[in-house]
């Protein structure tokens, strides 16, 4: 059950990340990076909890984070150039 949810909420994240990199506004940033804090909750405790090999999990969970963090900071950079236009 927990294994689904960890999956549902990445993929969500990076949709959101994705939505929020196309029309950036603060409430779309605030929600991704709330979605990447959850991912990361939820794979550490998927891991805790499991006894998961430690290498593989973590060598999966920097790669989904280096995608996310890639998409938020230039979703951020938009909203910054955008509100610098007004």
């Amino acid at each position: 059950m927990i294994l689904l949810l960890h999956v549902s909420i990445a993929i969500l994240s990076m949709v959101q990340a994705t939505y929020t990199l196309v029309s950036p506004s603060r409430r779309r940033l605030r929600s991704t990076n709330g979605l990447i804090v959850a991912t990361l909750a939820s794979g550490t405790y998927l891991v805790w909890s499991t006894h998961s090999p430690l290498l593989q999990s973590c060598a999966t969970g920097l790669m989904y984070l280096a995608v996310v963090t890639v998409l938020s900071v230039a979703a951020r950079h938009r909203l910054v150039k955008a509100r610098a236009k007004m």
